[in-house]
């Protein structure tokens, strides 16, 4: 009967321990859903969405970023990239990790560990999470510039104020092919933040700013951070060249 008490008075305690933890992230977590989560707008395809497009990559000088051959950034302090953007190629650096991404010849990818050169089992592995470290971290520093991209499809979506939203939905390329961002532009067309409807969050519609913007050597305009909530996204050693 002792033991028994005692395996009573243990299960209760790892219980409250459970609750102690737990309850708190639910409540924050329903708080935030039904404060943020809203349905994916409609919008209204055609001319009037691709002027939009159009009017923010001419805030961003469209012709400055695809003249940049080179770009180089780190992803919060964590992975590292030199992307040949011209060669399409590029090396993500992490933790003891290298790999060179080939994106013309997926074969020619190569894996480094320690500076040497790996070929083990866990090759392709390391390869695809370069891969999905590469179009998340990119995404969040050259975004503006894919509006045009192969896959993509624009609509013109009026705000609850009456302002031009442009919604962007990715039906192929990618990690997440289907997501959708929702820009919001400020008087000149200079992207201020979008709200997302992606697969990796659960929350629709959670809005992220973009904001402290740099001007590369080449002229690309390029945000260095971004807020989510209360986290903040940090993109730093920015590099843009003409090779």
């Amino acid at each position: 009967m002792a033991k028994q008490s005692k395996l009573k008075k243990a299960l209760k305690i790892i219980g409250g321990v459970i609750v102690f933890f737990t309850l708190p992230s639910l409540l924050l977590f329903g708080f935030i859903y039904f404060k943020y989560n809203e349905d994916l707008p409609k919008g209204q395809p055609g001319a009037k969405a691709d002027q939009l497009a159009t009017k923010m990559l001419d805030a961003l000088d469209e012709a400055a970023y695809l003249n940049t051959d080179y770009l180089e950034w780190t992803f919060r302090g964590k992975q590292h990239y030199k992307w040949y953007k011209s060669d399409h190629t590029c090396e993500v650096y992490w933790d003891s990790f290298t790999v060179l991404l080939d994106f013309e010849n997926p074969n020619n990818s190569k894996v480094f560990v320690l500076e040497q050169e790996y070929n083990g089992i866990e090759k392709q592995d390391y390869i695809t999470k370069a891969e999905n470290y590469f179009n998340n971290d990119s995404f969040w520093l050259v975004a503006p510039y894919k509006v045009f991209d192969k896959g993509t499809e624009r609509r013109l979506v009026k705000t609850e104020d009456q302002k031009d939203a442009l919604l962007v939905t990715y039906t192929s390329g990618g990690s997440t092919p289907g997501d959708s961002y929702l820009w919001h532009l400020d008087a000149n067309g200079k992207p201020t933040s979008f709200q997302m409807w992606v697969d990796i969050l659960p929350i629709d519609g959670l809005e992220a700013t973009w904001e402290n913007w740099v001007t590369t050597e080449t002229g690309a305009e390029l945000p260095t951070f971004h807020k989510l909530l209360f986290l903040g996204i940090e993109i730093s050693d920015v590099k843009g060249l003409s090779l």
